[in-house]
């Protein structure tokens, strides 16, 4: 690399990778209303120099679909901040308990390679109740049973994240908090809104804020 090329490289702002599933892509908003973009303007707001997202995410992934997305993009790090939202698709098939925790584990692993072996870097969000949905509704889905899954799904990923000591933000009270109002969905009735999103993001936020500034990235 040129001196030229370096300087270059040394100016530009801190990136972002996003990491997970239909949650990190927005199934039904525009970029600029998913919440690791929304996270991203809420943190340059704060005086962080952050680039816009960078997402490997899509509809429908589950953990182990995420891991060889990864492999087959092949991002480059160290990033600034990574963040990791997925397993709703595990528990919606019905795949086990004990095989998501595993592949859990290795996603964080290789979210923290990418965040240049920081786990200071790393953000996890838990999965979100999709049970109170007007889709889940309409397709016989028992809600009781989907919060529980849900809840055992994201017990594990916490445990995990404090295993590694990655920052772990619960949203998952905030998307039973009137999560089924039609103006905190989109029009499939099942993914949520950029209202909805907004409230992730403003929960992730100070969270986020505190991770850079820990690692000196403003």
């Amino acid at each position: 690399m040129s001196e030229a090329q370096a300087a270059t490289t040394h100016d530009l702002p801190p990136r972002y990778l996003a990491l997970g599933d239909s949650y990190t892509i927005g199934e039904g908003v525009a970029a600029e209303g998913t919440w690791p973009w929304q996270l991203a303007d809420g943190l340059r707001a704060q005086g962080f120099a952050l680039a816009a997202p960078e997402v490997i995410a899509t509809t429908g992934w589950t953990t182990d679909e995420l891991a060889a997305a990864i492999d087959a993009t092949a991002p480059q790090g160290p990033y600034a901040l990574v963040s990791l939202l997925i397993g709703v698709n595990n528990q919606y098939r019905g795949r086990p308990l004990a095989e998501y925790r595993q592949q859990f584990e290795q996603l964080l692993q290789r979210a923290i390679a990418l965040a240049g072996e920081d786990p200071r870097r790393v953000l996890v969000l838990s999965i979100p109740d999709w049970g109170i949905t007007p889709y889940a509704a309409a397709n016989d889905r028992d809600p009781a049973q989907v919060a529980r899954e849900i809840d055992d799904f994201n017990a594990a990923a916490q445990a995990c994240c404090g295993d590694y000591g990655v920052a772990f933000v619960d949203i998952t009270p905030t998307s039973r908090d009137g999560g089924g109002l039609p103006e905190m969905l989109v029009e499939d009735g099942l993914h949520p809104s950029a209202r909805m999103y907004q409230c992730w993001a403003d929960q992730a936020l100070p969270v986020a804020a505190s991770l850079l500034a820990t690692a000196g990235d403003r």
